[in-house]
């Protein structure tokens, strides 16, 4: 990876670019036009580039959408690790993940919401969408495990902990979405993982 003191050079951006443009593009194409009636040609087409070219970054259009949300992922393991080592853990956990979630404007943004109601409907993207959903728990519980001094490979506490504050998260943003977008998803969040966690001290 081209990298410099500045953060990641100018191809790795313009890659990383392409990715999100594909993956967005992707995701509106669906909305349109529903996810079975979008081909990989047109996905590519959108965004000026060749069928080749996606197939560099995705492997299927169920992936692009998807992938919308992975970087979230990585970024609340890393959040979690770099929280101050003498805070509770289950606050460094309510924190982290309100702080992720009202990054971008959450509440505000159509985008979110409309990926979030094909993941809903879409059967295909079910699929997909639980693969991502495990990566990310592995994330996390590595992040726990690490916090905690312990090894996933030993200990059963972090994966469990890490799926039942992902399952709270999940069920917070489809209850939020499903009600109309009502309140704050930062706030339903930081509630939903409190509920969670109380009495997760270590």
């Amino acid at each position: 990876m081209e990298t410099s003191a500045a953060g990641p050079g100018l191809r790795e951006r313009k890659k990383l670019e392409t990715r999100l443009a594909l993956a967005r593009a992707a995701m509106r194409l669906a909305v349109e036009q529903g996810i079975e009636n979008v081909r990989v040609e047109d996905i590519a087409s959108a965004v000026n580039v060749s069928p080749r070219t996606f197939n560099n970054y995705f492997s299927s259009k169920e992936e692009a959408i998807v992938s919308l949300g992975v970087e979230r992922d990585q970024r609340i393991a890393d959040a979690l690790r770099d929280r101050p080592p003498a805070e509770p853990l289950g606050r460094a956990l309510v924190e982290v993940f309100a702080e992720q979630y009202g990054k971008g404007g959450f509440d505000g943004d159509p985008e979110m919401r409309d990926r979030i109601r094909l993941m809903l409907s879409s059967p295909a993207l079910r699929g997909v969408y639980l693969q991502r959903l495990a990566a990310g728990e592995q994330q996390l519980a590595e992040a726990i495990a690490a916090r905690l001094g312990t090894d996933v490979t030993t200990d059963a506490y972090p994966r469990v902990l890490a799926a039942a504050v992902s399952g709270a998260v999940r069920a917070a943003v489809t209850h939020w979405v499903v009600s109309g977008s009502v309140g704050s998803i930062p706030e339903l969040i930081r509630r939903s993982v409190a509920q969670i966690v109380e009495g997760v001290a270590q």
